[in-house]
């Protein structure tokens, strides 16, 4: 499923265009990881990943100008409590990173640049459901 993936991309030799979404064949069970490549380009003022289902399980916000990564789920049409605190903000304006999200049994943990970089609790009861994979705004995938 995700040699499928793979192959398309390497095949193809210019990057996926953003916004970019596809499915995650199987979903995102315990011990799946998702990578995902690219650079933050000058003048950015945001960058969004979103894993979702009918709701977001997991939203990952880079806001680069302010220094920070906010994480939230929203669920039923809800947002939930933003975190915001975090040691580190690996992304830059101009730099390339590598960010993988692994899911897990109780949380889903985020590495950047092979950091890790938070864990992220389950909100959404059927994560295992979560089978599509978004990336929004103003980013470059490679």
């Amino acid at each position: 499923m995700y040699q499928e993936i793979a192959k398309q991309l390497a095949n193809n030799t210019r990057p996926p265009p953003v916004p970019y979404s596809n499915m995650i064949p199987g979903g995102m069970i315990p011990k799946r990881t998702i990578v995902i490549r690219g650079m933050v380009p000058y003048g950015a003022n945001r960058c969004v990943f979103l894993s979702i289902t009918r709701d977001i399980a997991l939203h990952i916000n880079p806001r680069v100008r302010e220094g920070i990564v906010v994480r939230n789920s929203e669920i039923g049409g809800s947002w939930g409590q933003e975190d915001r605190e975090l040691s580190l903000n690996p992304f830059m304006e101009g730099q390339y990173f590598d960010m993988s999200i692994r899911c897990g049994n109780q949380r889903f943990k985020v590495f950047v640049n092979g950091q890790h970089l938070f864990d992220f609790v389950h909100r959404l009861q059927s994560f295992t459901e979560v089978d599509m994979l978004e990336i929004q705004e103003t980013q470059h995938l490679i």
